[in-house]
């Protein structure tokens, strides 16, 4: 088998076998195929696409280049989630408590954010003293006992995803459906899950920007996670602007404290419910999504899931005293509002631009070695159909210095765009996959 030929075959537009893909994997990650050969083969990928054999056969490759997690000794069916991620995207925070307060054990591995999306593990680590590096016998232990952990992942999970992203990243092909998907995936299996449930997002604050592309992405995954003996769904849902209203670390872990004691906002409120009674019915303790949306409506209103948070963070480490008391995360340094300048209904928001200038604050990063400041960031309140008039507060900038709220309040001014006329904002959760 000659790599010239696998690139070439797949140039032309031809189906490889598994055993092809698995070669290209298994040579790469060894060290054996050089970037600029998978370089040209990712490419080809690129323009010429996979079906859905491939797509499977390539997650799985990816699958078998490291570690796996077998969480087969905790009881019941064990339920993942992943989101495509998006500007104040925390309902894994909100989510995973709900879950696990209705019986559901929820074993979850994550990363880091990069760029305008912010990334779980981050917003975790600003509650003071939360670990997100745990043993494996630390993660097994902790889901066995409380029904709820989640942690970084591993080195040695998935190694062939971390090598072809870098490369991806650096030969313009990260935006090819089936090799976003086989990154997913295979990280979803590795993971150990027995079912998994996909948060799609599209529109301007999200990765797909049309729901087109969103659709094909989710459809993609979920064939690859059902042909690969696990159970798969997706929800496809809307990121035309931010989900709540904080955008940045502490501010967000706040916001789902708060959504817990069922004072979020209502956008929030409905997608991690949504999302939760989805996985309670996947793992079996619901007949249907409906049923098992009224079970962790009832988990939310009598305040188990909140004390299932409140267990989580202690069994990590965390201060479980911020539930009650948010002056024990860090403060931000300089704390400006931002009002409206204008007259009319919120016609459109630049969401992505949000997630930039939060970004900007210090909430997120560029490379992974970057550092986070966890107390920056903005609470954005106007939703699309609001009426605005001048002097309205429309934000709240947490900076650290006046310098960066200056620069954040200048950018942040031109992310509101005013109709004369009402607005109806579109569903937020459009259709399940």
């Amino acid at each position: 088998m000659r790599v010239y030929d696998l690139i070439w075959k797949k140039r032309q537009g031809q189906a490889l076998t598994a055993d092809e893909i698995r070669y290209l994997i298994d040579g790469y990650v060894r060290g054996d195929i050089p970037d600029y050969q998978m370089s040209a083969w990712c490419m080809a990928v690129f323009f010429q696409g996979m079906n859905f054999e491939e797509a499977t056969a390539l997650t799985l490759a990816m699958v078998e280049s490291g570690d796996t997690v077998d969480l087969s000794s905790i009881p019941g069916i064990k339920v993942d989630k992943h989101s495509t991620g998006g500007v104040g995207d925390k309902t894994s925070l909100v989510v995973l408590p709900l879950v696990a307060a209705c019986g559901v054990p929820v074993a979850k591995m994550s990363g880091r954010g990069l760029g305008h999306t912010g990334g779980t593990l981050d917003k975790l680590e600003s509650i003071p003293g939360f670990s997100v590096t745990l043993s494996r016998e630390q993660f097994l232990k902790q889901a066995a006992e409380i029904g709820i952990v989640l942690a970084g992942q591993t080195a040695n999970l998935v190694p062939a995803d971390k090598k072809l992203y870098a490369l991806r990243d650096l030969t313009a092909t990260i935006e090819s459906i089936p090799l976003i998907a086989g990154s997913i995936v295979s990280k979803k299996l590795a993971s150990g899950a027995d079912a998994v449930v996909l948060d799609v997002k599209y529109g301007d604050g999200a990765f797909m920007k049309n729901i087109e592309d969103a659709r094909r992405l989710a459809e993609t995954m979920v064939e690859i996670g059902n042909r690969a003996g696990r159970r798969f769904r997706a929800l496809l849902t809307s990121m035309e602007q931010p989900l709540g209203y904080a955008v940045g670390n502490s501010l967000e872990v706040v916001e789902a404290v708060e959504t817990l004691k069922g004072n979020g906002p209502s956008d929030l409120t409905e997608i991690s419910l949504k999302l939760a009674g989805l996985m309670v019915a996947m793992a079996g303790l619901a007949d249907d999504p409906e049923t098992g949306e009224t079970m962790v409506r009832q988990a939310l209103s009598n305040g188990n899931a909140l004390t299932k948070f409140t267990q989580w963070v202690a069994a990590q480490g965390g201060n479980p005293k911020i539930v009650r008391d948010y002056s024990l995360f860090a403060q931000a340094r300089v704390v400006r509002p931002v009002t409206a300048e204008d007259e009319g209904w919120v016609e459109r928001i630049d969401c992505r631009e949000l997630g930039l200038i939060a970004m900007g604050l210090g909430a997120g990063r560029n490379r992974l070695e970057d550092r986070i400041h966890p107390e920056v960031g903005v609470r954005f309140f106007p939703k699309i159909g609001t009426y605005l008039k001048p002097g309205d507060v429309v934000a709240e900038i947490h900076a650290r210095s006046e310098a960066d709220a200056a620069i954040a309040k200048k950018r942040l001014k031109t992310c509101i765009h005013l109709a004369a006329q009402p607005v109806r904002p579109e569903p937020l959760i459009k259709e399940m996959i």
